[in-house]
């Protein structure tokens, strides 16, 4: 990711160990996962809100263009790490951390980062549809304005091929001037996902996307979501235990604030090596 610092950030190498995970949060990232990691979360990365730590000793690797699923109970820091990758959480007073999370190897917490770039290259959409009071046009392109980009016929050129990767074009490119609010859920959700592509990123982070969303819209987001990963790595939360396996690559399970596993997601689902990981993917707790 060249545009996202100013100068690098010191080293910092993962060693690997021989085995995927180890109890209470000390699972490690694995040679192979780091060999075509785009995102490294290392050095027993740990966050607080205030006085309360949420997140513990922190290693894992995140593969490029693939897509990973972080799962376990509410309240287990999930979405706190997902919020870290672009920094969201800067906005809550009180947080600090300690250990790292870097992008392409290069830091995002070196001071020299440039907070708007970071989360150029780092899309985000929420649990919850939330498209602006605006045209289906101007939600796409609204970055881009926002950037001072006024060129039409990039504007234009932005607007379509970002809708056909939200796999919405065909279904919205008769009234794109007509408000956004004028759509169905799951056409609101892929509208989202288009406003996050529209900024070229690398990463696209999902919480929880399909939680408000009937099957059927349910089913076209998860079909949108593997073809994304052709152009983007994406992290997904997600409660939804069949989400993960159809959808996943690789998944991490989390409970109160630890990483228990971390695997392939055949592997983590069928044959986990913690009793806790088994316990809550066969419905035994969470």
């Amino acid at each position: 990711m060249t545009e996202l610092m100013k100068k690098p950030a010191p080293t910092n190498q993962t060693a690997p160990l021989q085995t995927e995970s180890q109890a209470l949060g000390k699972a490690q990232a694995t040679t192979d996962q780091i060999e075509n990691h785009l995102i490294k979360v290392s050095d027993d990365f740990s966050f607080w809100y205030g006085k309360n730590q949420v997140l513990f000793d922190l290693n894992l690797a995140i593969p490029n263009r693939k897509v990973t699923a972080l799962i376990g109970p509410s309240g287990c820091g999930k979405s706190t790490l997902l919020r870290c990758f672009n920094r969201m959480n800067d906005l809550i007073e009180g947080i600090h951390h300690t250990g790292d999370i870097s992008i392409s190897d290069q830091s995002i917490f070196d001071p020299s980062l440039e907070i708007i770039s970071l989360r150029k290259k780092v899309g985000m959409v929420f649990q919850k549809y939330n498209p602006f009071p605006k045209s289906i046009y101007e939600n796409v392109v609204f970055s881009l304005r926002v950037s001072g980009r006024t060129n039409k016929a990039l504007l234009d050129e932005t607007v379509e091929r970002s809708l056909k990767r939200a796999a919405l074009w065909d279904e919205v490119k008769n009234r794109l001037h007509e408000s956004a609010l004028g759509l169905s859920g799951g056409q609101m959700q892929r509208l989202c996902i288009a406003r996050a592509v529209a900024n070229e990123p690398e990463v696209i982070l999902m919480d929880e996307p399909c939680s408000a969303l009937d099957p059927i819209a349910t089913g076209k987001i998860e079909d949108l979501i593997v073809e994304l990963k052709e152009n983007y790595t994406i992290v997904i939360v997600t409660h939804n235990m069949q989400q993960a396996t159809r959808i996943s690559d690789r998944t991490a399970f989390f409970y109160l604030g630890k990483l228990i596993e971390y695997s392939d997601t055949k592997t983590l689902f069928t044959n986990p090596s913690e009793k806790q990981t088994e316990d809550y993917v066969t419905g035994r707790f969470g």
